[in-house]
């Protein structure tokens, strides 16, 4: 597939991810290399939703280690329980958080970070890794959010 996405500029955050899913889908046949697939991963939901931050943080000697990522600078390693990265990792669910301030430890790379969701990724249910997104707004993300969002990491076979 050509490197160029149709983004759609919708009020709906459903269609967004509808109209964006086949298209992360065929920009990742075919290509084997997960790191590869991870950072154009981050780069369309970037390029969609225009979020704040959009990345990976994967488990490496018991903590999280920055992975592939769009957005200003980041964390680099997260230890397990802290922040919400953390307490998804711990808690092995998602994490839907809208107010970062609110949430209790939260660590703050930025900021301008107003609401957060970060889902854990999974290799034979043990958790490797998170898929982490802020937004500038508060109470930004919802379950639709968490539904499409898990689709998309299932599409790039942690599994393997």
């Amino acid at each position: 597939m050509a490197e160029d996405l149709v983004i759609t500029k919708s009020a709906d955050k459903k269609a967004q991810y509808q109209s964006l899913i086949p298209q992360i889908e065929a920009l990742i046949t075919g290509e084997d290399d997960l790191v590869a697939n991870m950072a154009n991963v981050c780069a369309a939901l970037k390029e969609q939703f225009n979020w704040f931050w959009v990345g990976f943080y994967m488990v490496k000697n018991d903590q999280l280690v920055l992975g592939p990522f769009q957005g200003p600078v980041a964390c680099t390693r997260i230890f397990k329980g802290k922040g919400v990265c953390g307490a998804a990792w711990q808690q092995a669910e998602t994490l839907i958080v809208p107010d970062v301030d609110a949430f209790p430890g939260h660590i703050a790379c930025s900021s301008l970070s107003r609401s957060e969701i970060v889902l854990p990724i999974f290799n034979n249910n043990e958790v490797i890794g998170v898929f982490d997104v802020d937004s500038e707004l508060l109470a930004y993300f919802d379950e639709t959010d968490a539904l499409y969002l898990e689709q998309i990491i299932k599409l790039l076979n942690f599994n393997d």
